[in-house]
């Protein structure tokens, strides 16, 4: 056991907040350790720490920087490897529910109440046991391209995933973000049917039209093909300058939820998705990551944040895994449960 799982079991019996994170394509594992057990808030996206902020925006948590210890390991072992091979098993409950939902979602689609949804599920699994440090070690070593996380604080819960979505990246007045949407098991030839492109544009057209508000310098690259794990999706980049960097809190609110995760228009989806989904999502499809703060190097106005997907919400031994799939006119109810089913493999494959 190393340093920082040393450190991240003594505050989990102590019951004090701390994150561990490793970035995409990084062997450094980052460790904040929050002195004291205060659940912090943040008020205007000023404030320097890690952040976690929930789907609907009512949860917005902080580990403070100034009132944490923060510690940077090297994590370079390969002996942590996830299961290849796992039978696609459901239950016929849950797949008629979901299919139920996206029949909904397809039927305001077709009529004109929304361009493009993006609907979850639940599922839970109670597990013989789960021990931190070898989970998420296979989150690392086997999803080298995501962002990897584990974080918890006694007053709110215990959250960990490994997500391929960035949210935002910024370096002074530069921005940074992407477009993702689609999602298919990884085989070559990669082949994207209209469904799919149609969802990455919607997303794309979204996230450049509110940067616009912001920004007068605004790049945007081709879309293509990014493999996370064993399933892929179309990936666009998109850069700005902001034309003013205390515009960050507001750009913030703007594209919080993308339509990656929520749909178009904006406000309409989010109420669609708390009228119909059945459950609270809490922290799945928000945010979370530094804020104003590079742990390294210590370096302000700089933010690394991700959108919250493939993640799990540990109680005890039961896991709660949230899952979710964009919906166009042109969607296939059984075939939008079974690419749910593909994305819970990311969690599953670590766990079982």
């Amino acid at each position: 056991m190393t340093t920082l799982f040393q450190k991240q079991a003594d505050h989990l019996r102590r019951e004090l907040p701390f994150v561990l994170f490793c970035k995409p394509n990084s062997k450094q594992l980052i460790g904040v350790f929050q002195q004291d057990d205060t659940l912090y808030s943040i008020s205007d996206f000023t404030e320097n720490g890690f952040a976690f902020v929930s789907f609907d925006s009512a949860k917005k948590y902080l580990i403070p920087q100034e009132l944490s210890d923060v510690y940077v390991e090297r994590i370079d072992s390969e002996e942590y490897h996830y299961l290849s091979d796992l039978d696609l098993q459901f239950s016929d409950e849950a797949k008629s529910a979901f299919e139920d939902l996206v029949v909904k979602g397809v039927k305001a689609i077709t009529e004109g109440s929304f361009e493009k949804l993006v609907v979850s599920r639940k599922e839970i699994l109670l597990l013989p046991s789960f021990e931190v440090e070898s989970t998420f070690r296979k989150f690392i070593q086997n999803y080298p391209t995501a962002f990897k996380y584990c974080w918890y604080h006694p007053k709110v819960g215990f959250w960990m995933g490994a997500t391929p979505e960035q949210f935002v990246k910024t370096n002074g007045n530069t921005i940074a973000t992407v477009a993702l949407a689609g999602t298919q098991l990884y085989n070559e030839p990669v082949v994207w049917e209209s469904k799919e492109q149609q969802e990455q544009v919607f997303v794309t057209d979204y996230i450049v039209e509110n940067l616009k508000n912001f920004s007068n310098d605004i790049k945007v690259s081709a879309p293509y093909t990014f493999q996370a794990g064993s399933i892929c999706h179309i990936k666009t980049d998109i850069k700005a300058m902001l034309n003013n960097t205390a515009d960050f809190a507001n750009c913030i609110e703007h594209l919080h939820p993308t339509p990656a995760v929520c749909g178009l228009p904006k406000e309409a989806a989010r109420q669609f998705i708390i009228n119909e989904e059945g459950y609270d999502r809490s922290m799945y499809a928000g945010f979370l990551g530094e804020l104003n703060i590079d742990f390294v190097t210590f370096k302000r106005e700089t933010s690394d944040l991700f959108v919250n997907l493939r993640c799990m919400e540990m109680e005890g031994y039961q896991a709660n895994l949230y899952i979710g799939c964009g919906i166009t006119k042109d969607s296939d109810p059984e075939k939008e449960f079974l690419e749910t089913v593909n994305k819970s493999m990311t969690i599953k494959r670590c766990i079982l």
